[in-house]
């Protein structure tokens, strides 16, 4: 099978929608199957085109075996509207009017969905070379974008449902990262039978317990202490600040260290909240490249995942989350919905109310203290994980889904 991943986002870059998509195309290649990725120039989250790619029209190269292609892409550290609608639509036109012309013969064109306009591209593309259609959704947009109040033009909101429910009718498949996702496909009246839940799932033998690196704690200052940390993004969405009030209510116990892992638009905003509130136990380290993350994890004692308080979200399951997992990092979950769910089922962690600073405290107090606890969670998470969510198991579940579309 020939399969085509349609997406802005993949590595060098890192991040959720980077991780998942490339290790279904390498899992995908290691069935037997020819994978190639089409996809952006690499420059997020710093809005800056990497070295090496810089006034590049067109770019052909090899990852782990993957054959990459790159078009040109507008990339802008700015947060403004119009700004993140330019940079979306660049990439959505430059895949179809420059990528499309050295994509070969697919089977399938798997288009990852936000960015939503690239659903257009998707469906072009697909009709262009004569292959099926998958649209896969990661997060439902424009709902997302209205409820987190980055959208509230009312005629763009109009176009962008209009678009999203093209992409629904159209798809040989659609394909949900949460089972909230598919449900909202569903009731809006897309084929049951068409729409499938394709999870977030890990590398088990990439994230484990084992890569856990006593001389990189001392590298950051935290051989002596609780370090507990955030991992991913660092955007409006996770209401990171959270974190940075929970740490102050435990700025007297000097054995805890928050760190935060990545980078992302709300960043610069959290360090001055730190500085502000003089804050000595919180850490900040720059976005680090994929292979270096499982030990960076490994080597943390327990991992904060929050989002805000929002219905949208109760849907979510944190790709962080899986890696934690695995890692037998216990974790203090601030997320309502199918993630509690997930957590509560797998006994890993301890769930908090959402946006709630004290209750995060809390939890890390307690899982500072008792150290069985934190290797019984722990234990428990890598078990759980291993069995449901395991990245082999689910790209064998796409593969199926793959197989019979083009039977």
């Amino acid at each position: 099978m020939r399969i085509l991943f349609l997406t802005q986002y993949c590595p060098p870059e890192v991040g959720a929608p980077q991780n998942r998509i490339f290790e279904f195309a390498k899992q995908l290649k290691k069935f037997g199957h020819e994978v190639t990725i089409l996809t952006a120039m690499p420059n997020y989250p710093k809005g800056e085109i990497f070295d090496g790619y810089k006034g590049k029209k067109l770019v052909k190269e090899e990852l782990d075996g993957i054959k990459i292609i790159r078009t040109s892409i507008y990339a802008t550290k700015e947060k403004s509207f119009t700004k993140r609608l330019r940079n979306y639509l660049s990439f959505t036109f430059s895949s179809v009017l420059t990528g499309a012309k050295h994509v070969e013969k697919q089977d399938v064109v798997i288009t990852e969905s936000p960015p939503l306009f690239l659903g257009w591209s998707g469906y072009v593309i697909a009709k262009k070379i004569g292959a099926k259609f998958i649209f896969n959704v990661s997060d439902l947009w424009p709902e997302s974008a209205v409820k987190l109040g980055v959208l509230n033009n009312k005629l763009f909101i109009t176009m962008s449902t209009w678009l999203e429910e093209f992409c629904y009718r159209k798809a040989a498949a659609v394909t949900g990262q949460t089972q909230g996702i598919v449900d909202n496909i569903v009731q809006r009246g897309f084929g049951k039978d068409k729409v499938h839940l394709i999870t977030n799932g890990v590398d088990t033998e990439f994230f484990k317990k084992e890569n856990r690196d006593e001389s990189f704690r001392k590298e950051i200052g935290v051989e002596n202490k609780f370090a507990v940390c955030y991992a991913g993004i660092h955007g409006i969405a996770q209401g990171l600040e959270v974190i940075i009030n929970a740490a102050e209510i435990l700025k007297d116990e000097k054995d805890i260290q928050f760190v935060f892992i990545g980078d992302g638009p709300e960043k610069a905003s959290l360090i001055n909240m730190v500085e502000e509130k003089n804050l000595s136990n919180v850490t900040f380290l720059p976005m680090q490249l994929k292979p270096k993350m499982p030990r960076i994890i490994a080597s943390m004692d327990a991992t904060v995942i929050p989002l805000k308080k929002l219905d949208l979200f109760k849907g979510a399951l944190p790709s962080k989350m899986f890696e934690a997992l695995s890692s037998e990092l216990p974790i203090v979950l601030a997320v309502e919905g199918e993630a509690e769910k997930l957590i509560n089922n797998a006994k890993a962690g301890i769930v908090v109310e959402p946006e709630n600073s004290k209750e995060i405290a809390e939890a890390v107090l307690t899982l500072a203290k008792d150290v069985e606890l934190r290797k019984t969670l722990g234990s428990n998470g890598r078990k759980y994980v291993m069995e449901h969510y395991s990245r082999e198991s689910i790209t064998r579940k796409l593969e199926k889904i793959l197989m019979d579309l083009i039977k």
